[in-house]
Order: C-alpha cells, then structure tokens, then sequence
C-alpha cells in the first residue's frame, strides 16, 4: 500500500495547490488515479464505478469555481475512497454479557486465522468479556498447539481433545461455557490450501450446529484479488457477516480492501497490523482512507498512544521534561512503549505528509536493540545520571551490551539531544508544531 499512498501523494501535491483547475487538469489526475488502482490490483469493476462517480463530481461547478478548487478536488477523492471502503465501521455484533456470543472464524491455510483467533480473543478480553478459545484446526499439523501457545501468553483459556471429531469438539466447549459463565466463544477451524466441497461441508455442519453471531473469514490482505474471490466463495457457502484482513502491514497493493465492500457488500471489521498478539485494529473507513490518500491518521495515533501511556504517566513525563530530571531509564522505558504501539514505520505512515516518504531502510530497527543493550549495561546510578559515565564506564557498558565504545558515546549524545529538544517542545507549544513539521 505503500506505492498507492506515494502515488496518491504526487497526484495530490500537482493538482492540490493549484489557484485553478479546467476539466483537463481533472481528467488528467482521474486518469492518474485510475492507473494506480489498476496497478494496486484493485477490481476493474470497482475502478470504473469509482473513476466515473469522481469525474461526475469533480467536473461540477462546485469544484471549478471553488476558491481552493485543488482541495476540493482531493476531497471529492477522500469521500469516495471512503464510501469505497464502507462509509463507516463496522462493530461485532455480539450479545450482552449474561448471554453466550459465538464467533466462528473460518478461512484458508496460511491466512494467518489460528494468530488472528488469539488477537481477536484478546481484542475481546481487554473490552471485559470472558472469552474462550475452541481448537477445531484438526488438519494442519501443530494448530491446535499453536492455539494453546498464544492462549497462553495471552492468559485465554483453549478448550481442546484429542478427538476429530469436530461437532463432538464444538458441543463439549459449549457444556464448558455455560459451566464456566464464558460470554464469548471463539471456534478456529480448519483451513485447506484450496477451496473444496470437504472444508465447505464441515464448514456448513459446525455454522448450523453453533449458530454463530459472527462468522469471519480471514483473508490475506498480500493475495489482492484472491481475496476478494475466496470472499465470495466463503459467503455464498457459509454466508460471512464480516472479514478480517490480515498482514495489512506489509508491502501490500491494497486491492483486497479497496474491492472487498463493493464486490461482496460484506465489511471489513478488523486488520491484522503486526505479528503481536496487540496487532489487531478496528476497522475506521475514514482513517484507512487517509492513510491510503498519505494523508495520514493522527487519530489512531494518538489512540495507540493511550493504550500504552495513562494521562497521568503522560503528565509526570512532561514535568520531567521541563524540569530537567528525564533521565536514562526515561528514555528506555519511552523506547518500550513506542515498540509496543507498532513497528516505527506503521507510526510514520500515520502522521500526515510522511506516508510512503520513509523507507524501512532508512529506519534502522538495530539502532533500537542496540541501545536498550546498552542501556541496560549501565548500573542504576549511571542510567539517572549519564554525566558520570566517563571514558572507563563507557568500555565496560560497551563490552556488556557488546558494542563498541563509538556506540556508546552516539547513543549518550543522542540522549543530550534528544533531553535538550524535548524540554523545548514541552515549553513551547510553537516549537512543537515546527518540529512536526520539519519531520
């Protein structure tokens, strides 16, 4: 998606700061527009539906005669990218917590829904719901230990047998819900590398036996168009009341969700964001769209960065900012968090301007190791005050963090920096917005 969002950025960056624009100008960035969906393996037909409502729009008075024509026109492309989408987001319809909700996820080998089954689960949990985890992966060697692997660490309960049974299976973890007051039940089932009548028939008996709330399919957000076809496939057996685009992460071309909600009228609820038990996100129209546009998505942002620091927390680091007393352990704890709320280009990709402008390359994710090695070589005395680190302490840190003494001294000048810069920005607001800028 990376590509589109580029492609996008240059469409926009010559047609949006223009004082006027004809006809021509629109027909021309249409055409653009139009070629870099094709190449993101976006549905022909989807691409005709999109490029004619825009030229349609675009074309009127409203738009030529406007004061910032540019603008209105890269709107027009925003709004609809998002109806293209789905217009707004879709949540799991589940029941209250007095009674069982039931989701079945279903979906091809390698779709990655055995991991997404355990992000789901701890979705689920971290809104308060008691949610168990049903092993009915019994074709794929080792599926039912994975489950109960990422049940672990996630602290949700995995009901397996040794059966192959799996309506046996799905009865006997229904006895252990109501048994063990679970109001959420999640079943992983089988996945085939293909389509065929077996997987769709026991599909069929397991949907009809536990009558689910939810059935999700699981898509490779990589596969494009494959997507959107095994979509129509699962829905017309199975009927699916929602998708799950897994690694929307990676270099995708992003054809599966642009096609997904038009070609199947089925929305996309959830995106697989990182390999991280935490690496699932609510599905935001508006927002994915930004985010393809390279307009960014400072709301998601900023709600990542809730999840992982309290208002209070936040509070106490400015304060040690502005008095000076930001400190070594400070800045690793700083580094932890930022790991937790996703890999430092998925954050890049979010502020506006930057989407696409920051190779993977040019982020340098050993810098990172490097120095937490080397700041958790340093005693506790030295991580609250690095002044004292002289030439003997810096040979000892780099031999225990397995550095050189060159690392050291960047990463302690790094520091000095980054101490000086922050204290700036926390004092004036000004400062703050230059420095967005500037990035």
């Amino acid at each position: 998606m990376e590509k589109l969002s580029q492609k996008f950025g240059d469409i926009f960056r010559a047609i949006g700061g223009k004082a006027s624009i004809s006809e021509k100008n629109i027909e021309d960035a249409v055409e653009e527009i139009k070629m870099a969906l094709l190449e993101a393996d976006v549905n022909l037909r989807v691409v005709r539906r999109f490029v004619n409502a825009t030229i349609e729009e675009a074309k009127g008075e409203k738009v030529l005669r406007a004061v910032q024509p540019g603008q209105q026109f890269v709107k027009i492309v925003h709004d609809r990218m998002v109806a293209l989408l789905g217009d707004t987001k879709q949540d799991l319809q589940l029941k209250g917590p007095d009674t069982l909700s039931v989701i079945l996820l279903a979906g091809l080998q390698g779709s990655g829904k055995t991991t997404t089954a355990a992000k789901l689960a701890l979705h689920l949990k971290n809104k308060g719901r008691k949610v168990l985890l049903v092993a009915c992966d019994l074709v794929r060697p080792a599926a039912v230990e994975q489950l109960v692997v990422l049940g672990g660490q996630i602290g949700v309960t995995v009901y397996r047998e040794d059966s192959q049974n799996v309506l046996a299976i799905a009865g006997n973890a229904f006895k252990v819900c109501k048994k063990d007051l679970y109001d959420t039940v999640i079943f992983d089932t089988t996945g085939r590398m293909q389509i065929d009548d077996g997987l769709m028939k026991e599909l069929e008996q397991l949907r009809n036996l536990v009558k689910p709330d939810e059935t999700l399919l699981v898509a490779d957000a990589m596969t494009g168009q494959s997507a959107v076809d095994i979509a129509k496939v699962f829905n017309e057996r199975i009927g699916i009341s929602g998708v799950i685009l897994t690694k929307f992460d990676s270099d995708t071309r992003g054809g599966a969700a642009l096609s997904l909600k038009s070609v199947t009228d089925k929305p996309i609820k959830f995106i697989g964001v990182s390999e991280r038990p935490e690496g699932l996100e609510v599905f935001h129209p508006e927002r994915i769209a930004s985010r393809i546009l390279g307009m960014g998505d400072i709301v998601s942002l900023v709600e990542k960065a809730q999840e992982v620091m309290e208002q209070g927390e936040a509070e106490a680091l400015e304060r040690k900012m502005v008095n000076e007393t930001f400190t070594l352990q400070d800045y690793l704890d700083q580094i932890r968090k930022m790991k937790k709320m996703g890999s430092m280009k998925s954050l890049l990709d979010m502020m506006p301007g930057l989407a696409g402008q920051i190779s993977e390359e040019q982020l340098n994710a050993v810098d990172t190791k490097h120095e937490e090695a080397i700041i958790l070589s340093m005693t506790r005395k030295e991580r609250n005050n690095y002044l004292i680190i002289g030439p003997t302490r810096r040979s000892r840190i780099a031999r225990g963090s397995g550095t050189s003494v060159a690392e050291v001294a960047r990463l302690l000048k790094k520091f000095e920096k980054s101490k000086l810069m922050m204290r700036k920005a926390v004092k004036n607001k000004k400062m703050a917005a230059q420095m967005m800028g500037g990035m």
